[in-house]
């Protein structure tokens, strides 16, 4: 069975890598994004295990002393986290696996997993803030909070191996899959998973 691929895709807050995210997972096969651990209180509607997976402080910091976490990092009052042995499982059974992380939580990653990382960034700074203004969720202070967070999130671009913009959805879209697609059709790749062809095709074992 090929391995699995991990990517790490980072964007700062508004320039939409959820909704990406969300939609690749639908059109494609063998993606899964990876649920990190978060001691933050659930929010309405989101279901343990699917959006999170809640832990007391005390379980979290439990988890670190066992090194469990890929990466971790605490925001504000809470903490979040990666499973190391979910993604090491889910890769070997052959599924990409997608960290939605910020820059610092990408560092760690790569000093553990091979990984292939991803930064999306908005069309332009006034869009940015319109789309933050446009949810609806947050005050003027937020707001104001979330684009210095944004700035400082986006100098750190030049870490990753890709770089999209998010202007149209759709395009947007149509190259985070090509990268996909391309790491799935590499030499290494696809010399185990056509591994059967090449013997019959050469008549010879591989």
């Amino acid at each position: 069975m090929t391995q699995g691929t991990l990517y790490i895709i980072s964007a700062p807050s508004g320039a939409g890598k959820t909704s990406l995210v969300k939609q690749l997972i639908a059109d494609m096969t063998d993606v899964v994004v990876s649920v990190s651990h978060t001691t933050r209180p659930r929010r309405a509607g989101e279901v343990d295990g699917v959006d999170y997976h809640f832990v007391s402080v005390d379980d979290f910091k439990a988890m670190i002393a066992e090194q469990a976490f890929l990466e971790y990092a605490q925001v504000f009052d809470n903490f979040y986290g990666t499973a190391r042995k979910t993604v090491e499982a889910n890769l070997a059974a052959g599924q990409d696996v997608i960290l939605e992380i910020d820059w610092q939580g990408a560092q760690q990653v790569r000093k553990i997993l091979p990984c292939q990382s991803i930064f999306i960034l908005p069309p332009s700074i006034e869009v940015l803030q319109q789309r933050l203004q446009n949810r609806g969720q947050d005050d003027d202070e937020v707001i104001a909070r979330r684009m210095r967070d944004a700035v400082s999130e986006m100098r750190h671009y030049a870490e990753y191996d890709y770089l999209l913009v998010n202007d149209d959805f759709q395009q947007a879209l149509a190259e985070l899959k090509s990268i996909v697609m391309a790491n799935r059709l590499t030499l290494a790749a696809q010399k185990q998973q056509l591994k059967k062809l090449l013997t019959g095709l050469l008549g010879e074992s591989l």
